[in-house]
């Protein structure tokens, strides 16, 4: 197929004006893939949601697609979601729930150009909230908070926006107010008009859309009494003494929406849901590597932010997720890979909605695109048609868990190698290498432990070698150069050692811990160490 661009620029921009990215960001058990089977449920993408909380009894949600997820209850992994809603086109990239995971979920925000930050209304903001809102902050993505759970008792409304201002240095403007506590939730009134109540009751399970009741001002002042009068006078209160709405703000990070509810029982899922189509900002230019933007209207580019294996256990394949960031994606197009110049075909595209998949002809600025059996690509990779296009690269976390792996089964060290060069690949871990171990024998690194354990069970189930996990008792790795490993290895220290990083050569000098570290930088202060990202900015 021709690399040049058969859709007119007009309908790029129009298409790209229909699109509406983002994540759900929070702490582990605040709900957020139960609000991501939500959202699809108000959008009749789905007709039943899957997050079913009985103990022994909850299937998986629909963005849960890896066994291990569905046994633990939680999100490991990243998935991608495309659905409908209003005659826009929502790609919701669904992020891993544990603190983990965080450097997945890192990937996953640079794909996205809005976040939906849910808070639990009992435990207000938890600390990998506030880890990822400084990703988020970091990165230029504006936010809409969602203050999940109000069904069930939790903490004073106020109060919690008190925290957002004060913990987070972001301005909360609330666009939807509860009436009643949280624990006696009667329903929701919007702030651009008290003149209507919407009363909600429960649907058993939450598998289905809470019914929504349509009641004046009146109706509700004589219904609700006291609630509903309450209501009002916070909402004056909060209003009277904020800024109030402005779409600048939000999209400069000043200020984020606030909406309550409950996702289980999909209370105030749709007017969330609403909100996202009326003021998360579509795709817009994105910057280079090497300076300027690549803007919407342009020939193709696209950036790789995930790859995933065995999505579909029947056919063993490798997905590569690609934002797409300029022009138009059309299926059997060849485009570039920055990082070596060579041309890749995408003969085989698809969209994705959690493990299912439809084959994709044509995606706009905004989609996600997995290219499958793509083994060329990596993470961060970009891809690109006409003038040439690097996107910044997308920064390592600094692990701080470190095990050596070795196979169970010797006869099976070819699964083995292959099994890690995939995890290398999709990011799961950082793999390390080094002359005293060997290719036989690499150093996972992790952000957290947890890692591990996914590690463990795909080399088992995925990709038939069972391995060992030795662990070994650094804490720190720092960046370094030719002269630093030298030194290392002179200095001959037993709490410290030099490896590869497999991903991009890059060597990662470890320490056992802060004091050995800073021990080494006062005898070799010349010695280049570079931290990289720490997961608690």
């Amino acid at each position: 197929m021709s690399n040049e661009q058969s859709v007119p620029v007009t309908q790029v921009l129009a298409e790209a004006s229909r699109r509406r990215t983002f994540a759900v960001i929070s702490h582990p058990d605040a709900g957020k893939s139960t609000l991501t089977e939500a959202l699809a449920l108000h959008a009749r993408a789905i007709t039943s949601a899957g997050a079913v909380h009985a103990k022994g009894g909850r299937r998986g949600v629909t963005s849960d697609w890896m066994e291990l997820e569905r046994e633990r209850g939680i999100s490991v992994t990243s998935a991608a979601l495309q659905f409908g809603h209003r005659e826009h086109v929502m790609n919701l990239v669904d992020t891993p729930g544990h603190a983990d995971f965080s450097e997945d979920t890192y990937r996953v925000l640079s794909a996205v150009d809005c976040a939906i930050m849910l808070i639990d209304a009992a435990k207000g903001l938890e600390e990998q909230t506030r880890k990822l809102f400084s990703v988020c902050r970091h990165r230029g993505v504006p936010v809409i908070t969602f203050i999940n759970k109000w069904d069930r008792r939790g903490r004073d409304a106020l109060t919690l926006l008190e925290d957002i201002e004060t913990h987070l240095g972001i301005t909360p403007v609330p666009v939807v107010w509860p009436v009643g506590v949280a624990g006696n939730l009667r329903g929701l009134v919007e702030a651009a008009d008290t003149e209507q109540f919407r009363r909600y009751t429960k649907v058993p399970a939450g598998t289905h859309a809470a019914i929504e009741e349509l009641l004046t001002a009146d109706e509700a002042a004589e219904q609700e009494g006291e609630d509903w009068t309450n209501a009002l006078e916070e909402l004056e209160l909060v209003l009277s003494s904020g800024p109030g709405y402005d779409q600048e703000a939000f999209e400069a990070g000043k200020i984020t929406p606030v909406f309550f509810g409950a996702a289980l029982t999909n209370i105030g899922v749709k007017l969330l849901l609403d909100a996202v189509v009326d003021l998360a900002p579509a795709p817009a230019a994105r910057p280079l590597a090497n300076g300027g933007h690549r803007e919407v209207a342009e020939e193709f580019s696209g950036v790789v932010f995930k790859i995933q294996a065995n999505m579909d256990p029947a056919h063993r394949d490798r997905i590569a997720f690609v934002r797409v960031c300029s022009g138009v994606f059309e299926r059997g197009m060849n485009v570039t890979r920055a990082a070596s110049g060579r041309s890749l075909t995408t003969k085989y595209a698809h969209t994705v909605f959690g493990a299912e998949r439809t084959v994709v002809e044509t995606a706009y600025p905004g989609d996600v695109v997995g290219l499958i059996n793509a083994a060329a690509l990596r993470v961060g990779d970009t891809l690109f048609t006409g003038r040439k296009a690097e996107f910044p690269p997308l920064p390592a976390f600094a692990p701080e868990y470190f095990a050596v792996a070795r196979p169970k089964d010797i006869s099976r060290s070819k699964q083995f190698r292959r099994g890690v060069s995939q995890l290398d690949e999709e990011g799961v871990v950082q793999v390390l290498v080094s002359d005293r171990r060997g290719e036989q024998a690499p150093v996972m690194a992790a952000v957290g432990p947890m890692q591990f354990d996914v590690v463990l069970h795909r080399m088992e189930h995925e990709f038939s070698s069972p391995i060992h996990l030795d662990r070994l008792s650094y804490q720190l790795a720092r960046k370094t150069n030719a002269e630093g490993a030298e030194a290392l290895a002179k200095a001959r220290l037993t709490d410290s050692e030099v490896l590869t990083r497999r991903s991009d050569q890059a060597l990662l000098a470890l320490f056992a811990d802060k004091w050995h570290l800073n021990a080494f930088q006062r005898a070799k202060p010349e010695i280049y160490l570079e931290p990289l990202i720490a997961t608690a900015d």
